[in-house]
């Protein structure tokens, strides 16, 4: 891999970990934020303490080289959850925040789909053997 796209990749990975893990303190500590969020999408208490061993899961993984392109599968999947939410039910703002949760969702989402775009030779092959696709030049 290049040196451009290693920093890229080593970037998003440092970018998606460090937003997943810094929210782990106010889902585990039962902010009063996340508490009306989890509440909302009728899920409280056990929505909002799964996302977050699901998150902490996503950041671990990340963060090692061989598994990141894993870590954010489930990272895009949890952000995908999140943007749903706020676009559906939460809305945009969140007890006057301005977006702030919404836009860490996005640029959690964004990080990991470049992570998954700079890690593709690893995933692609066990892709396309779970399909029987043979792989195309």
């Amino acid at each position: 891999m290049q040196k451009l796209p290693l920093y890229l990749l080593w970037a998003a990975r440092l970018g998606a970990a460090t937003i997943l893990l810094q929210t782990l303190y106010f889902k585990f500590g039962a902010e009063a934020e996340s508490v009306y969020i989890f509440s909302r999408l009728g899920v409280e208490p056990w929505g909002r303490i799964g996302s977050g061993v699901i998150e902490l899961i996503a950041s671990i993984l990340i963060l090692i080289p061989r598994t990141s392109w894993i870590g954010a599968g489930i990272g895009l999947g949890v952000m995908a959850g999140a943007i749903l939410a706020h676009l559906t039910v939460l809305g945009i703002d969140i007890l006057g925040d301005g977006g702030y949760l919404f836009f860490l969702g996005v640029v959690v989402a964004i990080s990991c789909i470049v992570i998954l775009a700079l890690t593709r030779q690893q995933w692609l092959p066990i892709v396309q053997g779970l399909t029987g696709r043979s792989r195309v030049a």
